[in-house]
């Protein structure tokens, strides 16, 4: 933060700084675009994700409901149920987070013909 009270990223201490690294981590974009339809349970939302671990999993999901993006709400019945979804602070992520995958999707032969320019000079 500036002495006029704004955020930074790219001052080391900014605290934007950790919101940004925590949205670019490696599950984080797909934990919350598969949450974009609505409250899962734990093993949906880690078969949808797919190659997780369960550690990981709950891990990234800890970390996005201390961020205020996600909402972990427990059932008491047998057994017991929980389910996780986005907040409304989460929900405003999406359209960006959404734009990204699409690029990633549309973009897919380009970087992968890059890469192969790339290794073949290597």
């Amino acid at each position: 933060m500036d002495s006029h009270g704004s955020f930074d990223v790219f001052v080391q201490e900014c605290p934007s700084r950790e919101i940004m690294q925590r949205l670019g981590d490696k599950w984080t974009p797909l934990v919350l675009l598969a949450l974009a339809g609505g409250p899962q349970r734990f093993s949906a939302l880690r078969q949808r994700v797919g190659a997780v671990t369960p550690k990981v999993l709950t891990n990234t999901l800890r970390n996005l409901e201390r961020d205020g993006l996600v909402q972990r709400t427990v059932y008491a019945q047998v057994p017991v149920r929980v389910d996780y979804e986005l907040t409304d602070l989460g929900r405003g992520i999406l359209e960006p987070m959404e734009i990204l995958r699409l690029w990633s999707e549309e973009h897919v032969p380009k970087v992968l013909a890059a890469r192969e320019r790339f290794d073949a000079r290597s």
